[in-house]
């Protein structure tokens, strides 16, 4: 029974020393095959470049959302000079006028009176001077007194005065210098008023309709000069410092495919929102082939004053299942791959949030070439 005993207990000594012997190979096997290490060759070597992990002086970009803004100095609002009833309407959403032209007309009763005042005055004037002339003669023959002389003056007075408020309020209602000249000499009213474009541009809002009763303080038409827009953009307060006038920054556009323009800053404002925290910014951009609308939304991509970060290379960056990693070295002779977490990039540098640290190695160029030949060992 005892030499049984042995014999059993020497097989399970021998079958778990063969189990260890095989998990021991089977771990042994599996560090050799680590997909993420690879050894360097002597070629390999000769096609990447080493360096130390360390920090930069780096640049980083703010992206703050905006939106493009037509420029108030090409902007007009235009309304009608008179009260009165849109009798005619001459351009439409969307038309190029020019300066001077016509866009609408409208009939207008209170210019009607201010014509047929200027008339009536004109001719007045005329009648009066003829009193006046024979009141200075009646008072040099004695027949009447001063006194009558001085009513009669008073009276001319009152009509050019009337003459000349009635001239300036037709002026004020919108007619020109010849078309009141007109009126006074053929005495013959019209009472159409034309609501008229200040410079060139686009309509870019029309709120009128023929029939419509107008007043001066309505806003019937905006034109707007698009040749040039501002791109606008709020900046947190924290942020604020890092831009300035003139500074140089690149508007991306989603809507023109993500398009990008380099333009300055040309406005800073001098203070604080107290309700957004914010302090906005303007920067001009050309608008020639008029691609660019007022109200679409921009991002302005802002650098910031030089900080000190851990940055590597983006020569060192290899994509995997589309995620960045880098070769940190093991050995002098292993390198393996390792995920790292990117912030943002300055030229040829870009910032690591997490995954390496200071004073470790790294394939700083040539991570390709070590990349492919790791997978080629993969396979193997």
């Amino acid at each position: 029974m005892n030499t049984l005993l042995k014999q059993l207990f020497l097989i399970f000594l021998s079958v778990s020393l063969l189990i260890a012997c095989s998990k021991s190979e089977d771990t042994s096997q599996k560090k050799k095959l680590d997909p993420l290490e690879v050894v360097i060759t002597p070629e390999i070597q000769k096609q990447i470049k080493t360096d130390m992990v360390n920090y930069q002086d780096i640049s980083e970009t703010l992206l703050i959302p905006g939106r493009l803004e037509t420029q108030n100095r090409r902007l007009a609002k235009i309304g009608s000079p008179i009260i009165g009833r849109v009798s005619d309407l001459y351009v439409s959403l969307g038309d190029v006028v020019k300066k001077g032209q016509v866009l609408a007309r409208v009939n207008s009763i209170e210019l009607t009176q201010t014509q047929l005042t200027l008339i009536k005055s004109s001719q007045l004037i005329g009648l009066k001077t003829k009193a006046v002339e024979r009141a200075k003669l009646l008072f040099e023959a004695d027949v009447i007194s001063k006194a009558e002389m001085l009513r009669v003056e008073n009276e001319l007075d009152a009509v050019k005065a009337d003459y000349r408020a009635s001239r300036d309020q037709l002026i004020v209602l919108g007619m020109s210098e010849k078309a009141v000249e007109k009126i006074e000499t053929s005495g013959q009213i019209n009472s159409f008023g034309d609501v008229i474009s200040r410079f060139d541009g686009i309509i870019i809002s029309r709120s009128i309709n023929v029939g419509q009763i107008v007043n001066p303080q309505d806003t019937l038409f905006q034109v707007a000069d698009l040749s040039k827009l501002w791109a606008v953009a709020l900046i947190p307060e924290q942020q604020s410092s890092f831009i300035q006038k003139d500074e140089v920054v690149t508007i991306e556009i989603p809507a023109l495919d993500n398009k990008k323009i380099e333009t300055k800053i040309i406005f800073e404002d001098s203070i604080v929102d107290p309700q957004t925290r914010t302090v906005m910014v303007r920067a001009e951009l050309d608008n020639p082939n008029l691609l660019l609308k007022p109200d679409m939304l921009t991002s302005m991509h802002i650098r910031s004053k030089k900080i000190s970060r851990i940055a590597i290379p983006i020569s060192s960056l290899v994509r995997e299942n589309d995620r960045a990693h880098v070769f940190v070295q093991n050995t002098p002779q292993t390198f393996r791959l390792r995920e790292v977490e990117l912030g943002t990039k300055d030229g040829n540098l870009i910032t690591v949030l997490g995954g390496i640290a200071q004073g470790e190695t790294i394939v700083s160029d040539g991570a390709f070439h070590l990349n492919s030949e790791r997978k080629k060992k993969e396979l193997e």
